[in-house]
């Protein structure tokens, strides 16, 4: 009970005071306390509504979050499986896929860091589109190389088929080379027989047409100072050997140019021989090379001819028995010889 107090309003009777100031006081007090329930009512209301729109918010960031963790798992494991269900055979593009898995991998840990942490939803959003593109990329980048390595793939078995018809026909060729050379070998054995057979008719025709010679005279001469030679027996007194002798007909051999090669051996058993004088060598039948001392060339015709060389060699002759050989065509056709004292 509020106490009564010594003043009082001007004007107002006396008696009744007291009641009325504590009524309004009541009041007074009555409508304090309710503007100050008001304020911490419109205060805890505020508050609420903060608190109600940061649930609010955290709660739709967090579904969010959620969604987008949700459609990262959905598209990395769905990038990992069509990568995986495009391995083969290939080592090199089967590597070629592991290493995209491991990048997919990297990226996707990333984007996890980036959805646990508040305010990156917007950069994980863009992280999550930036992995679509890469996913779309490897792909892409291993179809291409699926269809290069089929088209390789391909190309390979053309080539190997090709490879096989080529060796095919390598193998066809080297059969036939080989006939070939076993039909080169018959025919060079053949021709060899044939060659050694025209050789020894050859020798046979030659040996048949051969024109040998009759009564081969060798002669000591001494060529006086009036140029004329006359013979002498003496070694020291000459200064040339002539040799005659007569042809003989042959039937089987031609009509034409023929040599005979004269052979004037020694006492020594040398073949006496100047090359500035017309000496040299001859093939014998039997394929030898035989030093000659002098040639003479003449036409056959058929009928005996009688011919006679001089050998003049410019120096002394020795004492002894000279021996001649007169060849044609290869093979001795007549010889003599002389003693010189």
């Amino acid at each position: 009970m509020i106490p009564p107090t010594s003043s009082s309003t001007p004007g107002a009777p006396m008696g009744s005071s007291g009641p009325d100031n504590s009524r309004q006081r009541l009041i007074a007090v009555t409508a304090v306390i309710i503007v100050a329930l008001l304020g911490v009512i419109a205060f805890l209301l505020v508050n609420k509504f903060k608190q109600d729109r940061q649930s609010t918010e955290l709660t739709t960031q967090l579904s969010e979050s959620e969604t987008l963790k949700a459609e990262l798992e959905k598209q990395y494991y769905d990038a990992l499986s069509q990568l995986e269900e495009m391995k083969g055979s290939n080592s090199e593009l089967n590597a070629r896929i592991e290493s995209q898995m491991e990048e997919l991998s990297s990226q996707k840990a990333k984007i996890d860091q980036l959805l646990a942490g508040k305010g990156s939803l917007d950069k994980a959003r863009s992280e999550i589109k930036k992995l679509n593109g890469q996913v779309e990329q490897y792909l892409a980048e291993i179809n291409q190389l699926r269809q290069e390595n089929l088209a390789l793939g391909d190309q390979n078995r053309q080539l190997s088929e090709e490879k096989q018809t080529l060796t095919g026909d390598l193998e066809a060729q080297r059969a036939s080379n080989q006939e070939l050379a076993s039909a080169k070998e018959a025919l060079a054995g053949e021709k060899a027989r044939v060659e050694q057979e025209r050789t020894v008719l050859a020798k046979k025709v030659d040996r048949a047409s051969m024109i040998a010679v009759q009564g081969v005279e060798v002669t000591g001469l001494k060529t006086r100072d009036g140029g004329k030679s006359v013979k002498k027996n003496y070694a020291d007194n000459i200064d040339q050997l002539q040799v005659c002798f007569n042809t003989t007909a042959n039937d089987v051999a031609e009509n034409g140019k023929e040599t005979y090669y004269i052979r004037i051996i020694s006492p020594l058993g040398e073949t006496l021989a100047v090359e500035g004088l017309g000496s040299g060598a001859f093939t014998a039948a039997d394929n030898d090379q035989i030093r000659y001392t002098m040639s003479k060339e003449f036409n056959y015709s058929g009928t005996p001819q009688k011919m006679c060389s001089v050998w003049s060699p410019g120096q002394a002759f020795s004492k002894g028995k000279y021996e001649v050989e007169v060849y044609n065509k290869g093979y001795l056709a007549g010889k003599g010889s002389v003693v010189l004292k």
